[in-house]
């Protein structure tokens, strides 16, 4: 470790930020969430494969698939891939527009990455209302 410039006897301090006191900007937050919804998509990609393998083999398998898509555990897993669809979708809107060079300003980045957070959690809970009302017919 290096030495402590300020003397001997005076409290050591960090060489760099570490997380007890780096504040993380919004836009740091939503690049490192858009790498975990990509991994997340290629997850659920998987999860979707093995419902479309379940309609195709019969009604048994597809019965034992909607069960376990529909216990709480099923409806999480459900809930974030939409949610990881929609945040990908909106954070990619954000990446071509910054692609043509508008929304660079710190202020203006900080902005539109905790904007992009609320919508995409709004969108995706719209997605399940609307699958909600065309299971059951009726509205909360």
């Amino acid at each position: 470790m290096a030495e402590n410039a300020a003397g001997p006897g005076a409290h050591p301090r960090p060489l760099s930020p570490h997380l007890q006191i780096y504040r993380w900007p919004a836009t740091m937050a939503t690049s490192i969430v858009h790498r975990a919804t990509g991994i997340a998509l290629a997850a659920g990609m998987a999860v979707l494969a093995w419902w479309l393998l379940a309609l195709a083999r019969g009604p048994a398998e597809y019965a034992f698939f909607t069960r376990l898509a529909f216990t709480p555990l099923g409806q999480i897993i459900v809930f974030g891939f939409v949610w990881s669809l929609s945040y990908h979708l909106l954070n990619g809107i954000r990446h071509l527009f910054w692609d043509i060079g508008l929304g660079f300003a710190p202020r203006t980045a900080n902005r539109i990455s905790v904007l992009i957070i609320l919508a995409s959690i709004l969108l995706a809970a719209a997605v399940f209302y609307h699958g909600f009302v065309l299971l059951h017919g009726d509205v909360l």
